[in-house]
């Protein structure tokens, strides 16, 4: 003997297709790091970046000794501020705080801290390698001070192919449509005149 479905019976029924069919889980939802920002070779370049100015830190530290140390002290802060800047940055761009500062124009703010830690690096390493001792760890340091510069200068012409010029301003302005002043005076005369009684 057959049941007969009830109309709420029926209308839940409905209620679970529907919702089986348009509820869906967004991919990749509530997930801290999100490796879709850059391309693989963008990816590569910035952890190059780290590491020869990690390196390049690390090896300008390990000088003993110094006549001319105006070059080294610039190398010094040049290098490490391209060391943990770069890092913070890379952390930013490749996680869930990208979203958390959204109003920040983040592809500009990579495109130009990238330009200028490049030429600073670049000047830093050709005022090191002039006047240094000749050690080898100082001409390690500058070996690694060039490697970082040819590779911030690398990610400038991989951001410049992808993405062409990140500083172009994409804005629609939208035209204003003319209106009519019989129009304009209709709406901003009364409705009613005084006096008079609405029908």
């Amino acid at each position: 003997m057959s049941q007969r479905e009830t109309p709420a019976e029926n209308g839940a029924m409905e209620g679970e297709q529907v919702y089986g069919r348009t509820t869906v889980p967004i991919q990749g939802a509530g997930s801290l790091c999100s490796c879709n920002r850059f391309s693989k070779p963008r990816h590569i370049v910035k952890l190059l970046e780290v590491v020869f100015s990690f390196l390049a830190f690390v090896l300008e530290e390990v000088v003993a000794s110094c006549e001319n140390c105006h070059a080294l002290y610039f190398f010094e802060f040049v290098s490490c501020s391209a060391f943990f800047l770069t890092l913070l940055l890379l952390i930013i761009l490749t996680t869930s705080l990208r979203e958390k500062v959204s109003r920040v124009s983040w592809p500009k703010v990579d495109f130009c801290y990238t330009a200028v830690i490049a030429s600073f690096f670049l000047i830093a390493s050709l005022v090191f390698a002039a006047k240094n001792e000749g050690s080898h760890v100082e001409k390690a340091a500058v070996a690694f001070g060039f490697m970082a510069t040819l590779a911030f200068a690398v990610d400038i012409l991989l951001c410049l192919k992808e993405k062409e010029w990140p500083m172009s301003k994409n804005e629609t302005v939208q035209a204003e449509t003319p209106r009519d002043p019989k129009t304009v005076k209709g709406e901003t005369e009364p409705l009613n005149e005084p006096g008079t009684i609405p029908v």
